[in-house]
């Protein structure tokens, strides 16, 4: 049977659409581009395809990745939430950095001084593990002392520290920093930027998985 030079090119044409329509959903292979959580993790909104990035200010990969990472999350669609997570591994000064992230969020010196704190650590070399050293950096950079002090070791904040830590432990969290989508896929990648273009194809696949939401409706 010939195949006449219209029909063949209206063929490939056919061919090349369908291929680009479906490839951010299966342009990911399991146990390179992401690994599937199992049991799938609760979100706090199951209307929304909710990302989260497990860190720590004490690790290193979490500094360099920080600026990346936000100016990705800045351009998120309206039906991804992302948040951040603050984790300890189990380490005493890993607990005090967390403290450290939900007592700025409390007092609303987060957003001022998140970068700071990556820069103390990690150019400066200031011991932001310890919690005097720590609360008198923060009273320097402005930070309100009593508000701070009265933050820092409350019921609230300690309790935040232990909810981060066992989502860590349900996402199956190994190191930091790590991306995981809809509680169901921690994201994979050679590099920071192939991490952050595989949570693209991976938040297109978790939305074409929404009940009742068609792919690419918010």
């Amino acid at each position: 049977m010939k195949l006449d030079r219209r029909h063949f090119t209206a063929a490939i044409f056919a061919l090349f659409t369908a291929l680009t329509v479906t490839s951010p959903v299966l342009a990911q292979t399991e146990g390179k581009d992401y690994t599937a959580i199992s049991p799938v993790q609760p979100t706090d909104d199951a209307s929304k395809i909710e990302v989260i990035e497990f860190f720590s200010y004490g690790c290193p990969h979490c500094s360099e990745f920080h600026p990346l990472v936000s100016a990705w999350s800045a351009k998120l669609p309206g039906d991804v939430a992302f948040k951040r997570i603050p984790i300890t591994f189990g380490r005493g000064a890993w607990a005090n950095i967390a403290k450290l992230y939900y007592t700025l969020e409390a007092t609303g010196d987060l957003a001022k001084l998140d970068m700071e704190v990556f820069k103390a650590i990690h150019d400066q070399r200031i011991n932001l593990f310890d919690e005097k050293t720590l609360t008198d950096w923060v009273v320097k950079k402005g930070v309100d002392p009593k508000k701070f002090a009265e933050t820092f070791n409350s019921f609230g904040v300690m309790s935040k520290v232990k909810r981060g830590d066992q989502l860590a432990q349900g996402h199956k969290i190994q190191g930091v920093p790590a991306l995981s989508v809809d509680g169901k896929y921690l994201v994979g990648g050679k590099d920071f930027s192939d991490q952050l273009a595989i949570a693209d194809k991976l938040i297109a696949k978790a939305r074409s998985e929404k009940p009742g939401k068609p792919p690419g409706k918010k």
